[in-house]
C-alpha cells in the first residue's frame, strides 16, 4: 500500500457524481496501460471519496447505483482505467526528478561510445541531457523515452545501445564456483575444457562491461582472460 504522502488523487465523473481515490502514481499508469498489478497495493486507502480533499466519502447506494458493486478494488481499478490520474505540480517535480536519475543511471548501464567502446561516465550523459534540454514524461516509463531521447543524445555525444560480445576463460581453479556469476548474463555459447577451466562467450550492454569484470573478479582474484569480439 502506498503512503499517504506519496499517493495522487484518480477522479471519474459518471450519473452526476465524483469519485476520487488515493493511488500510487506509478502503479496507476501501468494499470492504465493494460497490465496486471496488485490492486491492493495501488491504494493509499480503501476509500472512494466524493471529495478527498475534504475526506467525504462517496456513499455506498451511490457506488452501487454506478459501479454495480461496492468492491473497492474493483472499483478502483474501473476509477484508474476510465477516470483521469492528478499529480501535484510537487508530485510531478518529485516523479520527474526521480525519473531522471532512473534514466541516467539506465543509458550509462546499457549504452556506450561506439568510437571507443566505453560506457559513458554518469556526468558526461547528465551532461548531454542538459544539452539537448530533455524532457522527462512523469507518466511514462523509462524504457518508453529512451528510443526518442537516444536520438537527441546522438546529437550531442557518439552513442549507442549496442550490445558486445565478450569471451570469458575461466581458470579450472574457479571455474565451479563463477559459473553461478556467468548466468547472470546472457550466454552465446558456453564450454567446459578438458583442463577443467571454462571458456564462454556472453552478450552484455556495452555499459555493463566493467560490472562482469568486477563480477568475476571478485571470484578469481584477477586470474581471468577476457576478449571482446567483433561481430
Amino acid at each position: 500500500m502506498v503512503k499517504l504522502e506519496d499517493a495522487v488523487t484518480a477522479r471519474f465523473e459518471s450519473n452526476g457524481e465524483k469519485f476520487e481515490i488515493l493511488v500510487d502514481p506509478d502503479l496507476a499508469r501501468l494499470l492504465r496501460k493494460g497490465q496486471e498489478i496488485n490492486l491492493s497495493d495501488l491504494l493509499a486507502a480503501e476509500t472512494v471519496f466524493k471529495d478527498s480533499a475534504k475526506g467525504l466519502e462517496q456513499s455506498s447506494e451511490v457506488l452501487n447505483k454506478v459501479f454495480a458493486t461496492t468492491d473497492i478494488l474493483e472499483i478502483a481499478k474501473k476509477i484508474v482505467v476510465n477516470g483521469e490520474v492528478h499529480l501535484t505540480t510537487e508530485q510531478k517535480k518529485k516523479i520527474r526528478e526521480a525519473k531522471y536519475r532512473e534514466l541516467i543511471d539506465f543509458i550509462s548501464r546499457n549504452a556506450m561510445n561506439p568510437q571507443t567502446n566505453a560506457p559513458h561516465p554518469p556526468q558526461r550523459i547528465e551532461n548531454a541531457l542538459n544539452e539537448a534540454k530533455i524532457k522527462i514524461d512523469e507518466m511514462k516509463g523509462i524504457d518508453e523515452q529512451v528510443p526518442v531521447i537516444m536520438k537527441e543524445l546522438s546529437k550531442i555525444i557518439p552513442i549507442s545501445m549496442e550490445h558486445i560480445q565478450i569471451a570469458v576463460k575461466i581458470p579450472a581453479t574457479y571455474a565451479a564456483k563463477a559459473e553461478h556469476v556467468l548466468h547472470k548474463y546472457k550466454i552465446v555459447k558456453e564450454q567446459w575444457q578438458g583442463d577443467g577451466s571454462l571458456v564462454a562467450i556472453v552478450d552484455i550492454p556495452a555499459g555493463i562491461k566493467q560490472d562482469l569484470l568486477n563480477d568475476f573478479n571478485k571470484i578469481c582474484h584477477g586470474e581471468i582472460e577476457t576478449k571482446i569480439l567483433e561481430k
